[in-house]
């Protein structure tokens, strides 16, 4: 069977990490990036060995640069079957317009709306839903970092109400331009933030408030989640329910920090120290007067990334089963 073509438009934090996911999978390839300027991101996909493509009027200006345009942006997306569109927030939503154009399959980031696409997407969650699709939005790292564990948890137990409180890096480690350098940020200050309602894109029956901070630091975000279940259940339980989630990693033996789950990314050997799924601090899941309380550190660079792998599977129908794909995935990840 031939492999399923993809194409990354914009090679940034997310879309760099897609084209290493996609690559190393057996039933996908990558037929080509798209970067609208010659910065180190590029010459790194060109060194990589990717196909670089740009917008038509960038073309010389990424030859002069070095790095030899295979085409337009326009080129690139006629040679795919699905496309998966990795651009700031706001840009994806003007592209669709190509995408449709030229008949191909096109997956967003959570920094567009739901309405773009019509189908938000979690793994775990909703998998079936997207089988098939034209268009799928890959909910954002924190909205999928929440579905990872609010979805288990009402399998098992349903969940009566979600309250959970974000505690949001302000800026990727790569990023000079955002802030807040010193201070606590309210964001948003009119409640509740967006993240509940985005978690309902994908789970609509679930009753959830959120909130949100930023803070000043780079590495991860942290979620203080508290949940009412309808049934009864004990820490040991949900304990054991997280531990096997294919997604969810319990963290002890000593960490207490979002700097030393990130040093563990690099010591076990992954691409770019990446931590692909929720990290839940074991000894903080509580059952306090039947309600349920725990931390999770999301790594906001990389989560999403599986999700985005599984997303093409489901789209192009190549694995009807969610749960035979996430496997998949995640052993060709090492995950």
């Amino acid at each position: 069977m031939s492999k399923v073509k993809v194409a990354i438009n914009g090679y940034g934090t997310i879309g760099k990490r897609v084209a290493d996911a996609v690559t190393v999978q057996d039933d996908m390839e990558i037929i080509g990036i798209a970067k609208t300027r010659p910065n180190y991101e590029a010459f790194v996909a060109h060194d990589k060995g990717y196909d670089v493509y740009t917008l038509a009027d960038k073309v010389d200006a990424m030859n002069k640069a070095g790095i030899p345009a295979e085409g337009t942006v326009d080129d690139m997306i006629a040679k795919a079957d699905v496309v998966v569109d990795c651009t700031p927030g706001g840009i994806g939503e003007k592209n669709k317009a190509l995408y449709e154009k030229a008949g191909v399959k096109a997956i967003w980031q959570g920094g567009e709306d739901h309405e773009l696409a019509g189908c938000s997407f979690n793994a775990e969650a909703n998998y079936t839903e997207a089988l098939g699709k034209d268009f799928v939005r890959v909910v954002s790292c924190n909205t999928t970092g929440l579905c990872r564990v609010i979805y288990p948890l009402d399998q098992e137990y349903g969940v009566k109400k979600v309250r959970v409180t974000l505690m949001r890096r302000s800026a990727d480690p790569n990023d000079v331009k955002n802030g807040p350098i010193n201070a606590i940020v309210p964001n948003p200050i009119k409640l509740p933030s967006h993240h509940g309602p985005d978690v309902k894109s994908v789970l609509p029956h679930i009753n959830i408030a959120s909130t949100a901070v930023k803070l000043p630091t780079t590495l991860m975000h942290l979620h203080t989640l508290n949940i009412e279940m309808e049934k009864e259940c004990t820490a040991d339980d949900v304990k054991a329910l997280f531990a096997k989630q294919p997604r969810v990693r319990m963290i002890g033996q000593g960490i207490g920090s979002t700097a030393e789950i990130m040093e563990l990314g690099k010591d076990l050997g992954r691409p770019r120290g990446d931590m692909w799924e929720n990290c839940v601090w074991e000894d903080s899941v509580t059952m306090y007067e039947g309600e349920l309380y725990f931390f999770q550190a999301i790594h906001q660079e990389s989560d999403v990334i599986p999700e985005n792998v599984d997303a093409i599977r489901s789209m192009m129908e190549l694995e009807a089963d969610g749960a035979k794909s996430i496997a998949k995935t995640n052993k060709a990840m090492g995950l």
